[in-house]
């Protein structure tokens, strides 16, 4: 477990194990929410990181757009 001190401007430090886990950069942005006493960090992806993690979704579909030329 690793145990992290809040500074008095209430900064912490991701341990190093934790940043190269889920690979968190420097200037990176960080979602925070608060759930049930506890603090939660989520760190925000550019979009163009998920292209391709859905292969099986079908995405030759008719938008309401595409509905109003038929």
């Amino acid at each position: 477990m690793n145990i992290v001190t809040i500074s008095l401007k209430f900064q912490v430090v991701i341990p190093q194990t934790v940043r190269e886990k889920i690979g968190v950069k420097p200037g990176q942005k960080m979602k925070v929410l608060a759930y049930d006493n506890k603090i939660i960090f989520i760190p925000v992806r550019p979009i163009q990181e998920g292209r391709g993690s859905l292969p099986c979704i079908d995405t030759n579909i008719l938008r309401e757009d595409d509905k109003a030329h038929y």
